[in-house]
Formats: structure tokens, C-alpha cells, sequence
């Protein structure tokens, strides 16, 4: 990136530019996604510790589709056409403002779910009409810069518009919540099938397969912060009603291990390897991983929901709140487990038993808990599922390494 930041013309960046990673400017943008996941993750949490799993599930998985698509539309659009001057600033201070608005809008999105008269998304989608204006500006001046993918670029735009205007529609309608969700659905399948469309249909853009994966795993790190944070408010529960006590450390543990070994299965994969050299499973990759940003949330807000259980304030149990946890934790590790398949397109049995493994520990959890353990054994026995999945293959490595090393130099 140049010091100057004066207005340069929109044509693409370099797809194989060396060394090139996420920019200050990316940085702070993702640090509006830490307020929206964090509205998800309360608020689902609290209708979960009323024992309202409709309510939850649904202002779950609209808040969370909503606030990882916005982050996703603009990361792509940044990966192929930033080019750091004072339009592009300009424009993603905008879309910040736009984020800040819809994670104001998901607590009105859960309770009108809750209240089952008509979903309440006129704050969200306000939150949407600010991003998508500074988007669409942004597509549309790509479009202008960049002749060569200039279809490509109107057919982002004009996707984005379309949906939009259904959005807003939605608003003036006040339709009952199933018939919204009906067309919020449909909705959502437009906006997904946008990308799809453009770049199939008219060429690609040129998007850089390190700096992709690098912001997505920006993005998991950003996530499991709400698991950070569900593990502290399940400490200052245990010392609110106990003390400071062995379950204050088996919570402490357990919690900050489930987020260590989360991450280290993520990073694990070398994403940005895989998509240099198949450049055209990314939509896959990048489609999926909404699900499994929304897996990293639930577990947040599962640990959210253990503190309530823990100082007595919540109306379900022990067992319902550990279950919650392992429920997130267990698609969070099929997710990884599709998603490294389908990327490599590759089989690995010795993953799969793996998987099996840390299931069964999921269960014994769960189980542990159910017959009469606290919730920091329950935690200490979720935390060791996805260790199984780390340790695993680093032993096979380790082994490997180790054969290797006995028969050849090691420089």
C-alpha cells in the first residue's frame, strides 16, 4: 500500500501479490463484528436460559446470516479491489456505521420472533441500506475503473440492489413471522447466489487466496473472543456463589481450552495454500464457513448460558446448558471436518475416527453432568474433545517427523 491515499482508480489488485495481508484498516473493521456477535450470542443465550428454543434458534440463525454475509460481501470485494485511498476509507467507515446499526437491530429481531406477530427487522435492515449503499458505490466505481471485469462488477451491484429493495420490502409489509421467514429465506438464497452468478457467469475477480484465508481466520479469532467472554461471565458466576474453589479452575480451564483447541484445529489447515492452487473451490470454502462462524457463537453463548445456570437465575438445568456447549462444539468440528474434505478432496479415515473420538467425549460430557457432575467437569470433558482432534494428528506428525529424522540429515 502506497503512503499516499490520494483517489487511484479501482482496477484490481495483483491476485499473486507477495506478502499481502490483511491492512490496519481490516483490522478495525472486523472490530465492529465483535459488538454484533456478541448481541447474537446474549440474546440467544438469554432465550435459551427461559427455555424459548424456538425464539433462540431463529433470531440465531438470522442474526448470524445477517451479520456474516455483511462481513463476507465487503472482505471479498477488499481482497480483489482496495485500493487504501480516501473513497475506499470513506466507504468502509460507512459500511462500519451500517454493521453497528444491524447488530442494534438483533435484540428486536429475537423478541419479535418471540412474540410471533411479525419479525421486527426494520433496524437490521436500516443497518443493511447503509452498508450496501457505500457497497454498491464501491462496485459500481470498479466497474468504471475496471473494463476488463466490468460485467462481473455490474452483476455484484445490481444483485445487491435487487435484494435490498426485498429487504426493505419485507419492512412496509409486516407479514406474520412464518410467512417472513418464508421470504426471508428466499432472500437469503439471492444474496448467496449473487457472487455465484456474477463470477461464474461473467469471470472472476481477483481476489488473493492468502489474504482470503488470512481474514477468515481474522474472523474465527474475533469469534472465539465471545467464547473468551462466556467463559469469564461462568468464572465470575462460580466466585459470585462459591468462591474462589477447584470448580473456579475446572471452569477456568476447561473454558480458555475449549477456545486454544478450537483454534488450533482451525489453523491447522493451510487454507491459503489449497485455495492458491484451486482457486475455483472457494465458494464452498467461503460459503460454509458462515455455518461454523455460527457454531463458534452458539458455543459463546452456551457458556453464557452455564453462567445463569450457575448463580440459579436461568429456568433450565445443568444439563440443558452443557448440552447446549457440546451441540455447538460437535458441529463446529464436522464443519472443519467437511470443510477440510471438500477442499482438498481428500477422504482421511484416520480424521474421521478422530471425529468419532471427540464425539464420544462430547457424550461423556454431557452424560457426566446429566448424573450428577458439576458444570466445570462438564466443561473440563467438552474442552477435551476437540483436543483429541489436535492431538491426533500432531502425534502422527510427530512420528513422522521422528522416522524421518533418524534416516536423513537434518540440514
Amino acid at each position: 500500500m502506497s503512503l499516499s491515499h490520494r483517489v487511484r482508480r479501482m482496477t484490481g489488485r495483483d491476485p499473486h501479490e507477495a506478502h499481502r495481508a490483511a491492512t490496519p484498516l481490516e483490522l478495525l473493521f472486523d472490530l465492529t463484528f465483535v459488538v454484533a456477535f456478541s448481541q447474537i450470542s446474549s440474546q440467544a443465550a438469554h432465550y435459551l436460559e427461559v427455555d424459548h428454543l424456538a425464539a433462540a434458534l431463529m433470531g440465531f440463525a438470522f442474526g448470524t446470516f445477517a451479520v456474516t454475509w455483511a462481513w463476507i460481501t465487503y472482505t471479498w470485494l477488499a481482497s480483489a479491489y482496495d485500493t487504501d485511498d480516501v473513497f475506499f476509507r470513506v466507504a468502509t467507515l460507512v459500511i462500519m456505521v451500517g454493521v453497528l446499526v444491524v447488530a442494534l437491530g438483533v435484540p428486536d429481531v429475537f423478541s419479535s420472533i418471540e412474540h410471533g406477530e411479525h419479525l421486527d427487522n426494520s433496524v437490521m435492515v436500516a443497518g443493511y441500506v447503509i452498508m450496501r449503499i457505500a457497497t454498491v458505490a464501491l462496485w459500481l466505481r470498479a466497474a468504471r475503473h475496471d473494463e476488463a471485469r466490468r460485467r462481473t462488477c455490474l452483476a455484484y451491484a445490481i444483485n445487491i440492489s435487487i435484494a435490498q429493495v426485498g429487504w426493505i420490502a419485507l419492512i412496509f409489509l409486516t407479514l406474520p413471522v412464518g410467512i417472513t421467514l418464508v421470504f426471508t429465506t428466499l432472500l437469503m438464497l439471492l444474496e448467496l447466489a449473487g457472487p455465484l452468478f456474477a463470477e461464474l457467469r461473467f469471470g472472476r475477480t481477483p481476489w488473493h487466496a492468502h489474504h482470503i484465508a488470512e481474514r477468515y481466520g481474522l474472523l474465527v479469532i474475533i469469534t472465539l473472543g465471545e467464547v473468551i467472554l462466556g467463559t469469564i461471565l461462568a468464572i465470575s458466576a462460580v466466585v459470585t456463589v462459591q468462591g474462589w474453589n477447584l470448580e473456579t479452575a475446572l471452569v477456568a480451564f476447561g473454558g480458555t481450552a475449549l477456545a486454544f483447541s478450537m483454534w488450533w484445529m482451525y489453523f491447522a489447515i493451510p487454507f491459503g495454500k489449497v485455495l492458491g492452487q484451486h482457486r475455483e473451490r472457494a465458494f464452498v470454502w467461503g460459503y460454509l464457513q458462515i455455518a461454523l462462524f455460527g457454531s463458534l457463537i452458539g458455543v459463546g453463548a452456551g457458556l453464557h448460558l452455564a453462567a445463569t445456570v450457575i448463580t440459579h437465575d436461568a429456568h433450565v438445568d445443568a444439563t440443558y446448558a452443557i448440552l447446549t456447549i457440546a451441540i455447538s462444539v460437535f458441529a463446529f468440528e464436522t464443519l472443519l471436518l467437511v470443510l477440510s474434505t471438500l477442499l482438498v478432496r481428500a477422504f482421511n479415515v484416520f480424521q474421521v475416527w478422530l471425529h468419532v473420538g471427540a464425539f464420544a467425549v462430547l457424550v461423556a460430557g454431557v452424560a457426566a453432568v446429566a448424573l450428577g457432575a458439576s458444570l466445570g467437569v462438564g466443561i473440563i470433558l467438552v474442552a477435551a474433545s476437540p483436543a483429541i482432534a489436535v492431538v491426533g494428528p500432531e502425534s502422527v506428525s510427530r512420528r513422522r517427523a521422528v522416522g524421518v529424522s533418524r534416516h536423513a540429515p537434518l540440514w
